[in-house]
């Protein structure tokens, strides 16, 4: 089994508690130059907000470091908000809980998202 495999398993596992408990999820996924979050609805087949580092208020500079990180954490507690959604549950996609993941669900939490 190598990192991504393991990765994957550990994300399965954490999505299946999320979807027994009914939780909108604030997914996020990375890479080593970009980081994205979704807003995901319980039932899993609608993305109600979406913010990363393509978008073009955050393509300035460096888009795969912590401060990028918290410009997307911050930018998808905006549009969760305006969506309507404020309470949801952090799905890391089986990610360590620190560097870019911890500035992003720093920063949604800053930004009004209660999870």
């Amino acid at each position: 089994m190598n990192k991504r495999d393991s990765r994957l398993r550990r994300a399965r596992r954490s999505r299946m508690t999320m979807r027994e408990q009914g939780a909108t999820r604030l997914s996020v996924h990375r890479t080593s130059t970009h980081i994205y979050a979704q807003i995901i609805a319980p039932d899993g087949d609608r993305v109600l907000a979406s913010a990363s580092t393509l978008d073009a208020t955050l393509r300035t500079g460096a888009t795969g470091n912590v401060k990028a990180a918290e410009g997307v954490g911050s930018l998808i507690a905006d549009r969760a908000k305006a969506a309507g959604v404020v309470k949801v549950a952090f799905d890391r996609s089986g990610y360590k809980y620190h560097g870019r993941v911890k500035a992003l669900a720093d920063a949604a939490r800053k930004g009004g998202l209660d999870f």
